[in-house]
């Protein structure tokens, strides 16, 4: 019971992490103002490397399941949706 516990907290974690650093990066391209600026990517980049971490530990213990890769087609449909404008 605590194993399930324990990943699911772990998942949310990542999850609100995941959050939390998009947010970082949408907030800081819209500052102006440099000292604010660096104090958010500092944030960030240790919310960043924080994140890498409990990930590291996720997939140790086989929490964590990556999306499995992409074919050759969606690759190609991806590359010409981007590529065609």
């Amino acid at each position: 019971m605590r194993n399930l516990q324990d990943k699911e907290m772990v998942n949310d974690i990542l999850s609100q992490t995941n959050s939390s650093i998009s947010n970082y990066a949408k907030v800081i391209t819209e500052t102006s103002n440099q000292q604010l600026r660096q104090t958010l990517q500092q944030i960030r980049n240790g919310d960043e490397q924080f994140q890498y971490q409990l990930y590291q530990l996720a997939d140790q213990k086989g929490w964590y399941k990556p999306a499995s890769d992409a074919t050759q087609q969606e690759i190609s449909q991806v590359k010409q949706q981007l590529t065609s404008s």
